[in-house]
């Protein structure tokens, strides 16, 4: 029978193993809040360079932790909303840059850009599993309507995040017909955050729908839409939304139109919507390139 002393000491050792992984695990949650504050710093960031070249070592820091904690609901949103953002801002935008100028270069942007969107997509869905065990990639493609029923507003992040990087990531693809129930998909995940919270970040949601909207009406497109979702993403922004404002610019055939769309994108003062200045100046510098054309 062991003594009292070797039991002690025993218990001892129990409390020591689980006080360190308390601390590891509680050094984790401390890095996982900074590095999700990095992300919102980095948004309202005046200099889309200094991101650009900050922003691979924080995502590759929050993946390294993810391989600690896979289930880190706020590691899982930061590399959700951090990969798929880096893919818009550096990669999908500089891939249009180049166009024809350096086929070659555009073509290998874009190829970069969809890999990351599909990275942050599979984060996302993580996440969204954790929160609801009945998401997976299969189940939402299969039956995207019955599966966002149980979302919660809480969920709004994590949906729009999946909707951005998926759609993205599809606009991007060559075979956009032989994915079209994948379209249907990203289409309910960004109507359902809609109804739950529609005035989420200043209209970003109405934004998105607007992608989706301005594709032919054989796959879901709907210029009445389209317009619907900028009037309203322009309530929501207060008239700060350089993004809504290009990407009706892209879609309209009037070429007088055209440009008063895109003058008035580069006109917009992006310190009025701080949370979203990076992104807003990344559309800008999009917007200026379309006015050189």
């Amino acid at each position: 029978m062991p003594s009292i002393r070797s039991a002690a000491a025993a218990g001892a050792i129990v409390v020591l193993l689980l006080s360190a992984a308390c601390s590891h695990r509680m050094g984790i949650n401390r890095m996982a809040s900074a590095l999700a504050a990095s992300s919102s710093v980095y948004e309202s960031d005046d200099d889309p360079e200094f991101v650009r070249l900050a922003a691979p070592s924080t995502l590759k820091t929050v993946e390294m932790l993810l391989a600690q904690a896979p289930d880190h609901p706020q590691l899982l949103l930061t590399a959700c909303s951090g990969f798929t953002e880096y893919a818009y801002a550096f990669l999908h935008v500089e891939g249009e840059l180049k166009g024809a100028a350096d086929p070659a270069g555009a073509a290998e942007l874009r190829r970069r850009a969809a890999a990351m969107y599909r990275r942050g997509r599979s984060y996302c869905l993580r996440g969204l599993r954790e929160r609801h065990a009945a998401f997976t990639e299969a189940s939402v493609r299969q039956n995207a309507a019955t599966i966002v029923k149980d979302t919660q507003v809480e969920d709004v992040p994590w949906l729009y995040w999946t909707g951005a990087s998926w759609g993205s990531e599809l606009l991007l693809s060559d075979d956009r017909l032989k994915r079209i129930g994948e379209l249907a998909a990203v289409r309910v995940l960004m109507s359902r955050a809609r109804d739950l919270d529609d005035r989420w970040q200043s209209g970003a949601i109405y934004e998105a729908l607007m992608a989706l909207d301005a594709l032919p009406a054989l796959v879901g497109g709907s210029p009445t839409a389209l317009r619907a979702d900028f009037d309203r993403a322009i309530a929501l922004s207060n008239g700060h939304s350089v993004f809504a404002y290009l990407t009706l610019a892209q879609n309209v055939s009037d070429a007088a139109e055209k440009r008063r769309l895109l003058e008035q994108a580069v006109a917009i003062d992006v310190n009025q919507l701080p949370g979203r200045r990076m992104t807003n100046l990344i559309a800008q510098r999009y917007a200026r390139a379309l006015l050189g054309k």
